[in-house]
């Protein structure tokens, strides 16, 4: 089986086209939605990231506060950077497991920092979804209700899409034109033959 990583930058789309992945049948694995779960569920996990960010980081059901987090960790990007330290290993581990359950060609993981733990996790291919700027401004402003300037703070705190290109086995153009589902399908099939050539 071969694990491929899906990445983009914030609002580029990642979701949609990892559910056009989905519907073809492939297993997709979202790193952020594992990566909330475990930082609820795992009593180690939750301690040290109260202790790194403080108490208010959840709330009294031991859910994570979103807003106090964001507030703290995209205005600091040391912050930013020990919580990801914390949290990505396991959920590398998390993903392992995952993986070992899939009995598919080839599984995606879908991972926002996929170029940042790619030496610990390696995968055997890699698909960024692109967008422009303005585009995933607009996207992300609609979809989580932020300013323009919240949203120009997280976007700061991500690597430069060239880099993110600088490394794709494949690019999913998502402007808003382009035909999105067309281009997976196309990926699907040379995705299959990859993984039934080794």
């Amino acid at each position: 089986m071969k694990h491929v990583g899906l990445t983009g930058l914030i609002g580029s789309g990642k979701s949609l086209v990892a559910h056009i992945f989905e519907y073809l049948g492939v297993p997709v694995y979202s790193s952020d939605l594992r990566a909330k779960y475990l930082m609820e569920h795992d009593p180690g996990l939750s301690h040290k990231i109260k202790l790194l960010l403080g108490s208010d980081a959840y709330d009294g059901t031991n859910k994570l506060n979103r807003k106090f987090i964001a507030s703290k960790i995209f205005s600091n990007t040391d912050l930013l950077h020990q919580l990801n330290s914390l949290v990505h290993p396991m959920v590398g581990l998390d993903y392992l497991e995952w993986a070992k359950q899939q009995n598919t060609p080839y599984v995606i993981k879908e991972s926002a920092l996929l170029l940042d733990v790619i030496h610990s996790q390696p995968v055997d291919k890699i698909i960024v979804v692109s967008a422009s700027e303005s585009i995933r401004i607009q996207r992300v402003m609609l979809r989580d209700k932020l300013s323009e300037l919240q949203v120009r703070n997280r976007i700061q705190n991500q690597r430069h899409e060239s880099e993110l290109l600088a490394q794709a086995d494949y690019v999913i153009h998502h402007d808003g034109n382009s035909f999105i589902t067309k281009q997976v399908l196309l990926i699907h099939m040379e995705l299959l033959k990859f993984a039934s050539q080794q």
